[in-house]
């Protein structure tokens, strides 16, 4: 029996915007690692066809769905919109995977069985051990590496990789921490939900993976997403610094 049975339902959401030549690798590789698993691909009305190639492929597996959103709203937004979908649908477990190849679907089988153990959350970690990436520049290297260390120290946070985008959420874990208020995007979105599942004393899990930069089409990070994570982890750090210090206070028993 595998993992995704023990888990129940599993949904893996792959936003999209312009990956026609990344889609069916990706879903392909999905569907080998976990078999049970269904696949929502979130579509921003790619201008290259990936939104019509999505439909072809749901005609054709039942396995894979396609949810049409009206254009390029951001990463952040694609993934409240394909967790709606699937809480909506009963899925048990959400999965969040970019279509670019560089979360590696072979490490789902590991994070289900994180979840199996008792996490609410587990992460698809570079910076544990493990964890490393393939081909990337230094400075990116150093950008993550730094953002990282950023968030722990504003946010106490007991997370490696917290702007990790490659992640399994139980249903429940989603519901609880509430998605009503979420307007982050990019980094600062999987930062945001981290915090969020930390501060309603879930268990977080981290799982290495190797994180390979993709090999077709182009990033979609911009200058804006490491402003914009910069912005709020300092406004969460320092307006959340009061209830950390106290915690730190009280007497452990």
């Amino acid at each position: 029996m595998g993992h995704a049975t023990e888990v129940g339902r599993v949904l893996v959401i792959v936003p999209t915007y312009n990956e026609r030549e990344n889609l069916e690798p990706i879903v392909g590789r999905v569907r080998a690692a976990v078999p049970e698993a269904h696949v929502l691909v979130a579509d921003d009305n790619s201008p290259d066809g990936t939104g019509e190639l999505a439909d072809a492929m749901a005609e054709a597996d039942d396995h894979v769905h396609v949810l049409h959103r009206p254009g390029k709203q951001g990463l952040g937004a694609a993934y409240i919109a394909g967790f709606r979908w699937g809480l909506a649908e009963g899925y048990d477990v959400l999965v969040e995977m970019d279509a670019d190849g560089s979360h590696p679907p072979e490490r789902l089988p590991a994070m289900l069985e994180r979840l199996a153990a008792g996490a609410d959350l587990v992460i698809g970690s570079r910076w544990v051990r493990g964890g490393r990436v393939a081909n990337w520049p230094l400075r990116r290297e150093i950008l993550s590496r730094g953002a990282n260390t950023y968030v722990k120290l504003m946010l106490g946070l007991p997370v490696h990789d917290a702007t990790a985008g490659f992640r399994a959420y139980r249903a429940a874990t989603l519901e609880k921490i509430g998605l009503d208020d979420v307007e982050s995007q990019g980094y600062c979105f999987q930062v945001d939900l981290t915090l969020r599942t930390v501060r309603n004393g879930l268990r977080v899990a981290e799982v290495p993976i190797t994180f390979v930069d993709r090999v077709r089409g182009a990033s979609k990070m911009s200058g804006n997403v490491v402003k914009e994570a910069l912005v709020r982890v300092t406004v969460w750090g320092v307006t959340g610094l009061p209830a950390r210090l106290a915690a730190a206070r009280r007497p452990r028993r």
